[in-house]
Formats: C-alpha cells, sequence, structure tokens
C-alpha cells in the first residue's frame, strides 16, 4: 500500500503536516487550492527571471501559506541562499518579490525566508541537482551515486531515487532506481520526505520520484 499512495497523504496528520493553513466553506475550497497553486508558481517564475544563474537549480524545498482574512502569509524554506545574493535577495527579503505577487493576486502578503541547515536532506533540492547534473550531459549511475554520497552528509536513514524514461535518447523507456539504507514504504510512523519531479528533454520528459527516510 505504501507504493501506490502519495508518502506525503500516507502519513498526514502522523507525521507529515499540511504545505497549506487556511479555512473556506467547501464550495469554495477549489478555489482556495487553485490560489495556493498559483502563488507558488508565481514565486517560482519569479526566482528564475530574477536569479543570475540561469540553471533552473531555485534551491527552494517547501512553501508553506498561511491564509488569514486580510493577510496572506508565504514562509519560504530555501537550502542555498547565495545563489540568490546578487541583486535578488536583498530585494526579495524586502519588498520586490512581495510587491510583485501582492500586484497579481491583489491581496496583502507577508512573505519570509527561512534557510535550512541541511538542505541535501530536502527531496526537491537533491531532484533539481539531478535536473542540473542531466542537463549537463552527466550519465546517470554517475548522477544517482552523487546523490547518494550527498545525503550521507546529513542524518537520514534512508533514500531511494528513481527515475524513469528514455535515459541517455534510447529508444527504449526504462526505469534507473538505487537505494541505500532502509526506506520503510508501509510504515505510517516512519517520517518519509518524498517528491515527484518532472524533466523535459529533446526526447521526451523524465520522471524524478525521491523517497528520505528522515529522522523525526
Amino acid at each position: 500500500m505504501g507504493q501506490k499512495i502519495n508518502p506525503l497523504g500516507f502519513r498526514l496528520g502522523i507525521t507529515q503536516i499540511h504545505y497549506s493553513f487556511w479555512f473556506a466553506k467547501p464550495k469554495y475550497f477549489s478555489m482556495g487550492l487553485q490560489e495556493d497553486e498559483r502563488i507558488r508558481r508565481c514565486i517560482h517564475n519569479y526566482v528564475q527571471n530574477k536569479k543570475k544563474i540561469s540553471s533552473g537549480f531555485e534551491g527552494i524545498a517547501y512553501m508553506r501559506i498561511q491564509k488569514k482574512i486580510d493577510l496572506i502569509q508565504v514562509m519560504i524554506y530555501i537550502g542555498f541562499p547565495n545563489l540568490l545574493r546578487e541583486g535578488l535577495l536583498s530585494t526579495w527579503i524586502g519588498e520586490e518579490l512581495q510587491r510583485n505577487v501582492q500586484k497579481k493576486f491583489h491581496r496583502i502578503f507577508n512573505i519570509v525566508i527561512i534557510k535550512i541547515e541541511k538542505p541535501y536532506a530536502q527531496p526537491n533540492i537533491l531532484a533539481e541537482y539531478i535536473a542540473l547534473q542531466f542537463k549537463n550531459r552527466v550519465s546517470v549511475r554517475k548522477i544517482m551515486k552523487k546523490v547518494i554520497e550527498l545525503t550521507e552528509q546529513t542524518d537520514t536513514k534512508g533514500i531511494q531515487v528513481q527515475i524513469a524514461g528514455r535515459i541517455d535518447g534510447k529508444e527504449i523507456a526504462r526505469v534507473e532506481w538505487i537505494r541505500e539504507g532502509r526506506v520503510p514504504l508501509q510504515t505510517i510512523c516512519a517520517k518519509i520526505d518524498y517528491c515527484s519531479y518532472t524533466i523535459r528533454t529533446i526526447y521526451g520528459n523524465l520522471g524524478i520520484k525521491i523517497w528520505i527516510f528522515a529522522n523525526k
């Protein structure tokens, strides 16, 4: 069962919490979800447009959104603030990003950036790293071994990486995966961080899935 459901939703309320915090009437619930997705997409697009390095590596682990009656608070957890330091980080914390989002949504926002101490323990950052290595035409097995080395520097108990699609431009799609340590997908009490990431290549889309068994 652990392999047939999203590991985050499977453990919601036990070891995982919601990325969005707000209340709405049932008929407005879908509108709230769509608004959350537009807010996240707007922030990602802003980072890509303003960043000096056009590699696609953002370093954003995840975002949490809290909606109040007259305020929307967005907490952005980022692993590598140095990537955004040139011309972006100073204005991002202050005014520019906040004004940009408020202008599009006509709401009052409070955007806060929180630095993560161990970025390579976050699956979204590892997925962006894998996508960057694919753009540099690094072999799949070498990428996976490097990811395992990066996670060994953290206190994670295990990691599993899976890449599927037309890898290296082969005619037949295949699945490559690697596992290090324990990844108990069927144990509800185990804190599993998970992400699904898509890379667009000239041969088609590649799908990346990462499971990390993290310490509580």
